[in-house]
């Protein structure tokens, strides 16, 4: 049986009763995304509320809402904000993002999401990891087009996806006049390809894109320098 938490530096993450257990993309694009004078930010599919935790603790004056679909989910994530130093900043909500959308009166400065991504093909049979991983309810272009209303005039979208949607996520993303201002390919193993996507995007064009790359283990199978620099804040390792 798999551990129920996963513990942190300043923060436990339990996820017995989450669908999508906590793992390794929530945690790079917590500590990947640009939170400096990010004040209000929106975690799209929270979950376990992993990464609103950890925006939490990088940005210690940050307020943060969570929402997801799974009702499980969020009192999970819940407990986890109560339990947490960071849970006077961060609320949770269980609701759909549109109509989340509907109620939000101020505009967000950065929107984080870990999005569903398996297509019809590749459905698990588990109803709730499938609501969790799938892109049935929430299509990419709905969060991006959705998440463009709600940001302010310099907010940011970020988000993390297999690195073999990155020609959908572009395409749509032009189509809804957002920008690449950064990306990072993510892989697995050096030597390997790409295995994922860290991209932040705006609708303010820089004309700049900042490009690189982050593996995660060397050719032995050992963290490398960099993802142990990524994420020290957080790993207990």
């Amino acid at each position: 049986m798999s551990n129920p938490y996963f513990r942190f530096k300043q923060f436990t993450v339990w996820h017995d009763r989450c669908a999508m257990k906590v793992g390794t993309d929530g945690t790079l694009l917590g500590a990947w995304a640009e939170v400096h004078d990010r004040m209000r930010i929106l975690d799209v599919g929270t979950g376990t509320g992993l990464i609103a935790l950890m925006l939490a603790q990088r940005n210690l004056e940050a307020r943060i809402d969570g929402i997801d679909l799974d009702a499980d989910a969020c009192l999970q994530a819940q407990e986890n904000v109560r339990q947490s130093p960071f849970g006077t900043r961060i609320r949770i909500a269980h609701t759909p993002f549109q109509a989340f959308a509907s109620t939000v009166t101020e505009p967000y400065d950065l929107i984080v999401s870990n999005p569903p991504y398996f297509k019809e093909s590749m459905k698990c049979p588990e109803g709730k990891r499938r609501l969790a991983r799938h892109d049935d309810t929430l299509t990419l272009t709905d969060l991006l087009h959705t998440g463009k209303s709600l940001l302010a005039p310099n907010g940011r979208i970020a988000l993390i996806l297999p690195f073999a949607q990155r020609d959908d996520l572009l395409r749509t993303a032009e189509n809804e006049a957002l920008h690449t201002i950064r990306e990072t390919r993510v892989i697995s193993v050096e030597g390997s390809s790409p295995k994922r996507l860290l991209i932040e995007l705006s609708p303010l064009n820089t004309e700049s894109i900042i490009t690189d790359e982050l593996t995660l283990e060397d050719r032995m199978h050992q963290r490398t320098t960099a993802y142990r620099q990524l994420t020290q804040a957080f790993y207990l390792f």
